[in-house]
Order: C-alpha cells, then sequence, then structure tokens
C-alpha cells in the first residue's frame, strides 16, 4: 500500500466518553473498547459498587464506568475517568468532587477536570510515582448532581501503577524509543501519517490492545468507495489504541518495512514491522504515555481517549470545581 493507499487513517472525534468505533478505521477485534474493558463501548458495566442503597430524594444519580477497573496495573500516565449516566450541573461539581476521594499509598498532587457534564478525570499534576497503590471512593450518597437526581450508593476502585514505560515517537526521525524506568530499552523504525492524514501529535496513554483489529476507512468516514486509493478493509495484527478517534500503532500489510528509507505514511497511526509490533505490544500497558512529536497536526484533544497530560496543569485546573488536592493516605 503506497502513502494515501496502504495507510490505516483516523476517525472524528466523538465526545468525552470513549464509544465510537475502532479506529484506524474498523468494526471489530474489540478495538472500540476503551479502558481496559471499563467504558461503555465494551457493553459491561464499568463501575465495581459496594452499594449501600438508601431511599433517594429523587430520581438516582448513577456512574456509567469508572477507570481502571479494580484490580489492574496502570502506566503512569494513567487518569481516573468517571463517566455519569445523566448531566452534573455546574453548581453541584465542587461537591461531587468532594465526595470522589482518592487515596494513594504515597502522597501525590492532583485535581478533578470536568469533559462537558458527563464526564470528569482526575490525573497527577505529574506522572504517578510506580509502584503507587490508588483507591478512588465515590461516596455517592445523598449527593445531588444539580439536575434533581441523588446518588445511593458508594463505588470503589483500587489500581496499581506498574513500571514506567515511556513511547517517544519521532515522525521526522521515523523511530521510537521505549524506555522502563528511566532506562533506555529500544530503539524502533515508524512510520507515522502522511501530509494529508498526519498523525496527532502530543501525549496519549495506552487505552487498551488488541491482537487484532479489522479495519475499514468506511468506518472511520475516510472513504467507503472500493475504488477509491484510500480505501481499505483489513484485520491488522498486534494493535496498541492511543485515541479513541482512531491512532493506533501497530504492523501495516501495507507498510512491512517502516523506517526512513520506505518513507511510506499512514493515515494516521504509526506502524511498526511485524516483529517489532509484536514486541512494543507486549511491553505496554494501559496508562503508558505515548509521546509523539513532528507531526503537522496539533495535540490530540485530552477527552479523546486518555490524553490529559497534553492539557497543562493550568488548563486542567481551569476545568475542576474544587482545585488542586493532595490523595489521602493509604
Amino acid at each position: 500500500m503506497g502513502r494515501r493507499k496502504g495507510g490505516i487513517g483516523i476517525a472524528l472525534v466523538t465526545g468525552a466518553m470513549l464509544v465510537s468505533a475502532t479506529a484506524c478505521g474498523g468494526s471489530g477485534g474489540g478495538g472500540d473498547k476503551a479502558g481496559g474493558g471499563d467504558a461503555k463501548a465494551s457493553g459491561k458495566p464499568g463501575a465495581s459498587a459496594s452499594p449501600s442503597p438508601t431511599k433517594p430524594a429523587g430520581p438516582p444519580m448513577l456512574l456509567e464506568t469508572i477507570t481502571p477497573q479494580t484490580g489492574t496495573t496502570v502506566g503512569v500516565a494513567m487518569p481516573i475517568s468517571v463517566v455519569f449516566t445523566n448531566p452534573v450541573a455546574a453548581k453541584a461539581r465542587a461537591t461531587v468532587e468532594k465526595h470522589m476521594k482518592v487515596s494513594a499509598s504515597q502522597p501525590v498532587a492532583g485535581a478533578w477536570h470536568w469533559f462537558g457534564d458527563k464526564r470528569a478525570d482526575w490525573r497527577p499534576k505529574s506522572y504517578w510515582p510506580s509502584g503507587t497503590s490508588v483507591k478512588v471512593d465515590a461516596e455517592m450518597n445523598g449527593v445531588g448532581n444539580g439536575n434533581g437526581r441523588y446518588g445511593v450508593r458508594t463505588y470503589t476502585h483500587t489500581f496499581k501503577v506498574g513500571d514506567d514505560v515511556r513511547a517517544d515517537v519521532s515522525v521526522t526521525g521515523h523511530t521510537m524509543k521505549v524506555t522502563r524506568n528511566g532506562a533506555p530499552v529500544r530503539n524502533l523504525s515508524i512510520n507515522a501519517g502522511s501530509a494529508e492524514y498526519p498523525t496527532w501529535n502530543g501525549t496519549m496513554a495506552v487505552i487498551d490492545k488488541e491482537k487484532e483489529v479489522h479495519m475499514t476507512s468506511c468506518s472511520v468516514g475516510i472513504s467507503c468507495d472500493k475504488g477509491s486509493p484510500n480505501f481499505y478493509d483489513l484485520t491488522l495484527p498486534w494493535d496498541v489504541h492511543l485515541t479513541q478517534s482512531g491512532t493506533y500503532v501497530h504492523y501495516s500489510t501495507g507498510d512491512p518495512n517502516p523506517g526512513s528509507g520506505s518513507a511510506r505514511g499512514s493515515h494516521g497511526c504509526v506502524h511498526l514491522s511485524m516483529s517489532d509490533a509484536k514486541w512494543f505490544y507486549e511491553q505496554v500497558k494501559q496508562g503508558d504515555p505515548v509521546t509523539i512529536t513532528g507531526s503537522p497536526r496539533a495535540k490530540a484533544p485530552a477527552d479523546n481517549g486518555y490524553a490529559a497530560f497534553n492539557l497543562g496543569w493550568d488548563e486542567w485546573l481551569a476545568g475542576s470545581a474544587s482545585g488542586e488536592q493532595t490523595t489521602s493516605a493509604l
């Protein structure tokens, strides 16, 4: 596949909730499951509840999802993402934030940030320290959403921050540098997006990964015309999911030997060779940061998956109702 034939592309941003179709395109392989199976797209309840029901003062305020899932080990760039089933009014958000308590085994400064009126993410000011144990207690009993609904239970999630695995991608240098706990591990050859379909810049925490994803140009609005040079309908292996709009790191049959010599561009994804794609797939986990530089495109929006660190700290605090806080002791 050529510069625009072979690349697998990107879709339009679909909003705060991680529910869009798969990407670089597609409708299979489970690639639309964001948050390690803990988002609405997975089709199963995301928030593990420790219910203590009381008679609500009005219709219930429920949580759609909490990510990460309980018991998971995530990367240092993983935010805590809470999605509500119904809108939370601006006047109620400070109270809601105060009832979503974040505790950690070592003190971490961070804050909540609202993406619209249904999604609130908590991220540390800087990356999580490796080895940190984290607990989220969403104590919603009797808490109102400002629109006549009241919480009826407490939701609890616990997770751990694993090794500090990072990938730094240079679009112009056609390279990916992978480090673990600050030590270089491996340099890989890559190709990224073309001039027409550039890759997002910025830091994107891994959403999830799949051994195979069915990707189609039609599903992401590139082309549904089989005669178009931009049409594709492929199932490709070793897929690491970076944005809900459709950015993956993966292997492409149309770009089997990526690097500066091949000079092939994708429709927005990052291509690795088959062996490198398999190796990278085995190294990374949900929440590991992949930082892309050198693309003519802007940084990915912070709610396009889990790209929280694409906002500066002042920008992040501007979307918080209660401001910076330090985690409680765990």
